[in-house]
């Protein structure tokens, strides 16, 4: 359906061309934007980040058509009262933050000039921060880390003599080792891996963090554990590939209840995988773990294991400021630089 002068639908929102702005010596054909244009734009966007943004920019729209307001272009006024109707119905903090940058970022890219401002929608914000954490209700969730004992339970949870248990051991092995997003995971193929003398070299070809796409490639050595080592997770997977045909395309595949191998897998899956091999693993918090917890477990062990922050953060594409990177390292530092160890309680 058309918004306002957007096209929006359950997967994606993307501009189309509206009314000018600024007529002075512009005509409406200046402002106009082809379909294949408009495309090109929203492409230019991560699919995740679209179908979160739609989703948010939707709510937005039916909030301002029930109270009368203006969705485009929103006053900051309409942006506060809006964040205020989100604080009361309690919704996360991240995901009013995620609002917010959804409306902010529809304006700039339906070549609004003025944009909505956010600082009366942030201090409401704060204040609905506040006061949740008055009450016990204050924090951000987040996927607890695996350590390394963690994910040699949790492949040991899989059946190695199915096609399913060879590829959640090669999900669970290569997520850690290459500190990997979901995201990067299932866009991996088979001629993104290739094995060399001290490991494997991944090649990831887009990331959050690239945003134009340039690529990178990320060396993982050989494992010591017969269970974990990447090499071997690798080549196993690689076997049963073969064996059902499977030449090229996607590397992490569905396998149905019956072994056989089918399309790619989807983001989404790979959660469900994750946690439900945590349950069956019996780690602690399994029903918090997510496939985060495996980008998080590595940074985590390799911070302990005294690997510098700054190579931590290249090879797991972050921005190297990233205060993701920071909370993982305050959480092992809080441990083993302890103002209380050996005081003699």
């Amino acid at each position: 359906m058309s918004v306002d002068g957007h096209i929006v639908s359950a997967g994606e929102w993307r501009p189309i061309s509206g009314p000018p702005e600024n007529t002075e010596s512009h005509t409406a054909a200046d402002h106009a934007l082809s379909e294949h244009t408009s495309r090109l734009i929203a492409d230019g966007v991560p699919a995740n980040t679209r179908r979160a943004y739609a989703r948010q920019w939707a709510a937005f729209v039916a909030w301002c058509t029930t109270h009368g307001r203006l969705a485009l272009p929103a006053t900051d006024a309409t942006l506060a009262e809006y964040t205020a109707a989100l604080c009361a119905a309690g919704q996360a903090p991240a995901s009013i933050e995620q609002a917010l940058a959804a409306v902010r970022t529809m304006h700039r890219l339906s070549g609004h000039l003025g944009r909505p401002g956010t600082e009366a929608a942030r201090l409401a914000l704060r204040a609905y921060k506040r006061r949740r954490a008055a009450v016990g209700g204050g924090g951000q969730r987040e996927a607890p880390p695996i350590t390394i004992d963690a994910l040699r339970a949790m492949v040991a949870a899989c059946d190695l003599g199915t096609t399913r248990g060879l590829r959640d051991r090669l999900l669970l092995v290569l997520g850690l080792a290459l500190m990997g997003r979901r995201s990067e995971l299932v866009a991996l193929t088979r001629d993104d891996v290739r094995e060399v003398a001290a490991g494997l070299e991944v090649t990831v070809r887009t990331s959050k963090t690239d945003k134009d796409s340039r690529g990178e490639t990320i060396a993982i050595p050989r494992g010591s554990h017969p269970l974990t080592d990447p090499v071997a997770a690798w080549r196993d997977w690689l076997t049963a590939l073969e064996r059902a045909g499977q030449l090229g395309g996607r590397l992490l595949r569905r396998v149905n209840r019956h072994g056989g191998v089918g399309p790619s897998l989807g983001a989404d899956a790979v959660n469900v995988i994750v946690r439900d091999l945590a349950v069956r693993a019996g780690v602690p918090a399994a029903e918090t773990v997510t496939a985060h917890s495996l980008r998080a477990g590595g940074a985590t062990v390799a911070y302990a294991a005294g690997v510098p922050v700054a190579v931590i953060a290249k090879h797991g594409r972050w921005a190297p400021a990233s205060p993701v990177v920071l909370r993982y390292i305050r959480a092992v530092d809080r441990w083993r630089d302890n103002a209380m160890r050996n005081v003699g309680l």
